[in-house]
């Protein structure tokens, strides 16, 4: 793409190649080409490039302005910041307040915790307890009601089957549309009631996240590895209620998460300063003190570049009843006390009358006569795209065929993928089978 004649002069000024520019100019714009290259950063057009970079010094005087104070906390450059404020928070929160119902209208297995007589360690990890997947990053979906909601269901099932195992958020984003929206925004109680109903959900590995909202995929809704029986809210504005119920199991919270200083958080006890204007949702997964100092543990969904490998100190017990960012206004957890269901046997995928393929495969027509087919294959991908030749498939993710080049994209000419292998790797040539003959034809 050729530069207009402003454009170069920018891109002159702000990235000089010649060894005659300031040196404040070279080494700033050496700090960013350093840090595009560290998170794999790369923009579409110099224009862009100059903006970002833009945004990027604003960030960088932020964060060295904070971190020359006396804070408990620090910030960094991290993955956002090429980021303002406003961009980040249109694509990095999703807690749809606006989409809260009455009580009666929730349902679905809901109660409201009840105080307990007993007393509580005065530290707990539910990480150190093996009870918290991997950090996840949710993209830029506003979805992290869903990543809070798995990472809850999953908590307690490690504490009551001792299996930690990872939960589909995608499935949550496609298939839970009565009351949340997808990468729009939902509520965390809304998706505890999904499973209720469901009876289950499935698992990250078999409905993998695409940071983004497809047709819910419903043969995989009676893939139910993990089931609860109902959830429970914590009364708000009572830290009290909240610290017990964290002692016996991760839970999902709102919270502000839209102010600068959470976007380029790095390390320490984060203490604001922030709204109570609930934006974003997480999982608290654990609580302790530090110089006299006490603190939740956080576990975000923006991946593992943000705050301490993915997760935050954020100060508690500070007499405010909202808490710190709003952390004691909504607050929930699902309750489990029945066992999961047997895994089932993988069952056949039916392409027709008289035809299957095996589990985890996807049937593709190789033979159509006036619409009806006659020939089907068998993808050895789940829930593949067939492609129009009829002997190539692509990965759901990946749904644009090519198949000149033998390689599937996401489309807009992105074609990223490998060189295809047959009957392996992504671009899959699929073998067909003709029930009529049961004979192998390709």
């Amino acid at each position: 793409m050729p530069r207009s004649p402003i454009a170069t002069l920018l891109f002159l000024f702000f990235f000089p190649a010649s060894c005659s520019s300031s040196p404040a100019a070279a080494a700033n714009t050496d700090i960013f080409e350093s840090w595009c290259r560290r998170h794999g950063k790369s923009y579409a057009s110099e224009a862009e490039k100059l903006a970002r970079f833009h945004v990027f010094e604003g960030n960088r005087a932020f964060v060295e302005s904070h971190n020359a104070g006396n804070s408990s906390y620090s910030l960094d450059l991290n993955a956002f910041a090429d980021l303002s404020v406003h961009e980040f928070r249109t694509s990095r929160l999703g807690l749809g307040l606006g989409l809260r119902l009455s009580d009666s209208a929730v349902g679905g297995g809901h109660t409201v915790f009840q105080a307990s007589d007993s007393s509580v360690p005065d530290a707990i990890d539910w990480r150190q307890k093996g009870a918290v997947t991997q950090v996840k990053d949710q993209g830029s979906c506003g979805a992290c009601w869903a990543f809070s909601a798995t990472g809850a269901i999953e908590g307690i099932n490690k504490i009551s089957t001792g299996s930690l195992v990872s939960l589909s958020e995608q499935e949550l984003v496609d298939c839970d549309q009565t009351y949340n929206t997808g990468c729009s925004g939902g509520l965390m109680d809304y998706a505890y009631k999904w499973v209720v109903q469901n009876h289950g959900i499935d698992t990250e590995q078999d409905y993998s996240y695409r940071s983004g909202e497809r047709n819910c995929i419903k043969n995989k809704l009676n893939h139910r590895v993990v089931t609860i029986d109902g959830y429970a809210d914590i009364p708000p504005n009572n830290e009290k209620l909240l610290l017990q119920a964290v002692a016996s199991q991760p839970v999902s919270v709102g919270i502000c998460g839209s102010e600068r200083e959470f976007q380029l958080y790095s390390k320490g006890i984060f203490t604001g300063p922030c709204s109570t204007a609930l934006d974003h949702a997480v999982l608290i997964v654990g609580y302790g003190s530090e110089n006299g100092h006490d603190y939740w543990i956080l576990k975000n969904s923006w991946g593992t570049s943000w705050g301490m490998d993915g997760f935050m100190y954020m100060i508690r017990n500070r007499g405010n009843p909202l808490g710190v960012c709003g952390i004691n206004m909504l607050a929930s957890y699902p309750i489990k006390t029945s066992p999961n269901p047997p895994s089932p046997s993988p069952s056949p995928t039916k392409c027709s009358l008289f035809s299957y393929c095996p589990a985890g495969n996807t049937c593709c027509c190789t033979r159509r006569f006036l619409g009806l087919c006659f020939s089907w294959g068998c993808c050895e991908l789940d829930s593949a795209i067939c492609c129009k030749d009829h002997r190539y498939c692509c990965p759901y993710n990946y749904p644009v065929c090519d198949n000149k080049t033998k390689r599937c994209s996401k489309g807009n000419n992105n074609f990223t993928i490998v060189e295809g292998i047959e009957r392996t790797g992504f671009f899959v040539k699929f073998r067909s089978w003709n029930p009529l003959l049961d004979l192998w034809d390709v």
